[in-house]
């Protein structure tokens, strides 16, 4: 797109609409998948926001907890066309995927044991964990822009692999390093790095680099009290009803309770909150078994919408493992707890943006606010590393140490890594093709074996 270009013309609210539903159908590939997406037809095709407004709404979805790529939506969403935007964008972008997972979710409780589907998922396990390193590396490669953001994603993967260290606290001190950081050495920690995409020119925006905050965007202290009473009103209705209907310790309420803390207490997205679901959800309430966390993140990474939204599988299985409403109604059960969780998961998502988005406004081009936003991006990248090393342990060592090594999950998954990193091969390809390999080496292995 050249430089002199024409602005684009005023986007309708049916515009928006009509993109955002797209968008759910098609976002594949997890956050970074997602996040590209988004700059390559909002940045770039449709220049509805620029490259650094887009990256300065990143950095503070990055630092939020939660997935990071609904919450940008959510954010461009609400800055184009108010709070309706912010919900129809940040909506859209989770329920076609709550619908498709339920009814993959049913179909892998209902026949998840036949020979045929078993080994499709003995496929798919090693192309997921690819494809988790594969996002480390897409993250890297647009966050770690010089030797001090490296060495910050580093630190933390050592600080989380090694040391065991609460990614919370990784982050605080992330944060602090790029707070420092901007202040010694303001070239390192500017966002994109200082010749990332930020320095290409897609021609004027509708939100451009110097357009004005619009007036719905700008803070005052009682929008904040609005925003607050909104949603803790609306969270407080939702426990006070399972709590009056299944007791304090029903496996919904519970499931709520727990999705809650998730959402709060777990930062860097999708990728970060993992080991935090796998902790809870298998070791603690035992809703779901080890294999069946690793089989739930496989659907999550073919279907569209934000790779968290796994949770929702483990609600479902959850809600089907435990009966919650009989032997009779299983599927009920499972759908019902699919939805328990997908909403105690989103809706914090919604509070922070519309909580804090204005302040962020008022931020941007702001060095002292975007360095520890950019140190903290790169802290994410080393977590995401450690998520492929955990995924990678289970694949290649499902009984654990030692047990036997699998090396044909080994051979797919490098097969999927070089398809990912040589040939550029698409999400649903690789998953699909690693999913027919492991069929056929199942289905032969008798033979072979």
């Amino acid at each position: 797109m050249l430089a002199g270009a024409d602005a684009p013309q005023a986007l309708t609210r049916a515009e928006a609409f009509s993109y955002w539903l797209k968008l759910g159908f098609i976002s594949f590939g997890g956050p970074a998948g997602q996040i590209a997406i988004m700059h390559e037809e909002l940045v770039e095709r449709r220049r509805w926001i620029s490259e650094n407004r887009f990256l300065h709404a990143l950095n503070y979805c990055m630092v939020l907890p939660g997935p990071e790529a609904q919450q940008l939506a959510t954010y461009i969403g609400w800055l184009m066309h108010r709070t309706w935007g912010g919900i129809v964008a940040g909506g859209l972008f989770v329920l076609p995927s709550l619908f498709i997972l339920i009814t993959l979710s049913w179909v892998y409780m209902a026949f998840g044991k036949l020979p045929a589907i078993a080994g499709l998922f003995y496929g798919i396990k090693p192309a997921v964990t690819a494809l988790v390193v594969h996002a480390a590396w897409r993250v890297g490669s647009r966050a770690l822009k010089n030797a001090w953001l490296w060495g910050i994603a580093a630190a933390a993967f050592v600080a989380i692999f090694a040391l065991s260290l609460p990614f919370p606290l990784i982050v605080l001190a992330a944060g602090v390093i790029g707070y420092v950081g901007g202040r010694v050495a303001p070239d390192k920690f500017k966002t994109g790095g200082g010749h990332g995409q930020s320095a290409k020119g897609f021609g004027p925006a509708l939100i451009d680099d110097h357009t004005p905050t619009p007036p719905h965007a700008l803070f005052s202290w009682a929008r904040l009290r609005k925003v607050l009473v909104v949603f803790l009103g609306l969270w407080a209705a939702a426990m006070a009803a399972l709590v009056a209907v299944f007791g304090w310790e029903g496996v919904l309420t519970q499931m709520g309770w727990f999705f809650t803390k998730a959402a709060l207490l777990t930062f860097g997205g999708a990728y970060a909150v993992l080991p935090y679901v796998y902790q809870g959800a298998v070791d603690h309430y035992h809703w779901l078994t080890a294999a069946q966390m690793i089989d739930g993140l496989a659907l999550g990474e073919t279907t569209p919408g934000p790779l968290i939204m796994v949770v929702s599988f483990v609600g479902f299985v959850g809600g089907w493992t435990k009966a919650i409403f009989g032997s009779d109604l299983l599927f009920l059960a499972g759908a019902a707890a699919a939805t328990v969780v997908t909403f105690f998961t989103f809706l914090p998502s919604f509070f922070f943006i519309l909580l804090g988005g204005p302040f962020i406004e008022s931020t941007h081009g702001n060095l002292k606010f975007t360095a520890p936003l950019t140190g903290i991006t790169a802290a994410v990248v080393g977590v995401i590393v450690n998520l492929a090393v955990f995924f990678a342990w289970h694949v290649l060592w499902p009984q654990g140490q030692g047990g036997r090594f699998e090396w044909p999950a080994a051979v797919i998954g490098l097969a999927a890594a070089l398809a990912l990193f040589r040939f550029k091969a698409g999400v649903i390809p690789v998953v699909l093709g690693s999913g027919v390999v492991g069929l056929l080496w199942t289905l032969a292995h008798p033979w072979i074996g």
